[in-house]
């Protein structure tokens, strides 16, 4: 089991990972254009400098036979990364589904700011909730969607 250096429990258990995990999944997920709104809200823009530059490839998907049984190539994917440095340091890394390499560059600036526990409490705020927000109400009408064309099967007995 792998063990966060910060504060020696494992990495599963340890909230610092869970909270990360929590916004870099919202950063993922979110559209480009409210990242844009928010970094173009920011009071300053920090100074940055790519470690890696927004760059585009393909992960291969894995999925699972009824979501538990064994794990099978579904298929592959493709995905853009990118890597930031903040003046201060701090890095960020961001991956997005897709080609947008803006967006991974977003998602990686704001993961290095939200790094940043005097800041955090505000783009949690402006940024990470909003972005959850969102991401409930698609998944809301994509439910619908789907509920919307169920089809309800039954089988008539005959009466012999």
């Amino acid at each position: 089991m792998t063990m966060s250096s910060t504060t020696g429990r494992p990495i599963a258990d340890d909230p610092a990972v869970t909270l990360r995990r929590r916004w870099m999944a919202a950063l993922a997920r979110t559209e480009r254009t409210s990242l844009e709104d928010a970094w173009s809200g920011l009071a300053a823009a920090p100074g940055y400098a790519h470690l890696r530059a927004p760059e585009i490839g393909m992960v291969m998907v894995r999925g699972r036979t009824g979501g538990t049984g064994r794990r099978f190539n579904l298929g592959e994917m493709t995905v853009t990364r990118c890597v930031v440095r903040l003046a201060d340091g701090r890095l960020g890394f961001g991956y997005v589904a897709g080609r947008d390499r803006r967006h991974a560059e977003l998602a990686a600036l704001f993961d290095a700011l939200l790094q940043d526990e005097s800041s955090r409490p505000e783009l949690m705020e402006r940024v990470i909730l909003p972005a959850e927000a969102a991401i409930r109400r698609a998944e809301d009408v994509a439910r619908e969607k789907a509920a919307a064309t169920r089809v309800q099967f039954f089988t008539m007995v005959r009466g012999e």
